[in-house]
């Protein structure tokens, strides 16, 4: 990555659900595109993640070139080990899915000197929680003690978390690429059109209407889906091949197998709208023309039509599939693939986290020098 290197260096602290494992969950390539767009700034850059089972078996980057990394098996073992750490920071970061994410952040908010962040890669969910009194990752009471709410959900979320749950300042984080990762490769396609996604039961709905629904009609046609946690009761059409869970290393070259790729969108981000998955800036960086389900907000991110194309059914599917003619579809990839370096990559989401940043180091310094004018007129009315 060319590094562009910030007007001042920071010192971040992360603690989030995993860096070093990908099995399972899509934190990880966010915070590894982020994490290495702030390193090529310039940034100095610490991730805390707790060592749990799941992702000691599953670990695909344990030694990141742009970040140190923590484990820690126990809130005391936080607390014993990295608590000056968190002191000597200038924005402490605390991302959603932290085991007893609440404790947590209760103890970064009272530890840290500089200012603290809660970054939501779930806004829905944790909304959705929130409602329904689980506060084991967040309560009501924190949203506010956290200067800053970073959200991978932006549009009319942001205001409800300062009207409604009391957030200082909500601010749209969303999800980036690296496109030194994510590019066409020369190859020949493998499958008219794949997936990657890991399981879960309301996703796999719209699976079954907008991916092996159209295998079955389209026998001739090629599929794929990627990704954990499938059950092996799923009956996959034999033109379906379907792969374990994929690292991301091995993203790019899916992607780069595929004629289409399909983006599939959870129903309370669909609810939300204005919340892109990395997967959508993954298959666009390397010039894979996608296909999605619909969602409020999505033409803030990408044209319909012209960078994505929507599909809402069977039929949509098999059309798009069977009937598009290359040259059309590679001018869609290609178009989309100009809006990622446009607006999309991890570059430019460090940029805006480092803006935020310095806005409320910078708001924080005049509130520290309006302070002590006060005190010194208080001490010397007479001048």
């Amino acid at each position: 990555m060319r590094e562009i290197m910030s007007t001042k260096s920071l010192r971040y602290v992360f603690l989030g659900l995993s860096l070093t494992s990908s099995w399972g969950n899509g934190h990880a390539s966010a915070y590894r595109a982020l994490l290495r767009g702030l390193r090529a700034r310039g940034h100095s850059l610490l991730f805390l993640e707790r060592d749990l089972p799941c992702h000691e078996q599953h670990r695909d980057l344990r030694r990141p070139p742009y970040a140190e990394v923590g484990l820690y098996r126990s809130l005391d073992e936080l607390r014993d080990r990295y608590a000056q750490a968190v002191r000597e920071a200038a924005l402490v970061v605390v991302g959603s899915g932290v085991p007893e994410g609440a404790l947590v952040g209760a103890w970064v908010t009272e530890e840290a000197r500089g200012r603290a962040a809660f970054y939501d890669l779930d806004t829905p969910v944790t909304l959705r929680k929130l409602a329904l009194g689980d506060h084991s990752g967040l309560t009501p009471q924190l949203i506010g003690r956290y200067d800053l709410y970073l959200s991978f959900t932006g549009g009319p979320t942001l205001s409800l978390l300062e009207r409604k749950y009391g957030a200082q300042r909500a601010r749209p984080l969303y999800c980036g690429v690296d496109p030194e990762m994510y590019h066409p490769e020369p190859a020949e396609p493998r499958w008219d059109l794949g997936y990657l996604g890991t399981y879960t039961e309301e996703k796999q709905q719209v699976l079954e209407r907008l991916l092996l629904e159209p295998a079955r009609r389209f026998r001739r046609g090629r599929f794929a889906v990627a990704g954990s946690q499938y059950p092996a009761s799923i009956a996959w059409p034999e033109n379906v091949h379907q792969l374990e869970h994929l690292t991301p290393e091995k993203h790019r070259a899916f992607y780069n197998a595929q004629r289409f790729t399909l983006n599939v969108t959870r129903g309370d981000m669909v609810e939300s709208g204005w919340s892109p998955g990395v997967r959508l800036f993954e298959a666009a960086a390397c010039g894979t023309p996608i296909l999605t389900d619909p969602w409020p907000g999505l033409e803030a991110f990408f044209q319909p039509g012209r960078e994505i194309l929507l599909v809402r059914s069977t039929d949509d599917v098999v059309r798009r599939v069977r009937e598009t003619f290359d040259s059309e579809r590679l001018a869609i990839a290609q178009r989309a693939r100009q809006r990622i370096f446009a607006e999309h990559t991890s570059s430019h989401r460090a940029e805006t986290l480092e803006k935020y940043t310095l806005e409320l180091l910078d708001e924080g310094s005049r509130q520290r020098l309006k302070v002590g004018r006060e005190a010194q007129v208080a001490l010397h009315p007479e001048g």
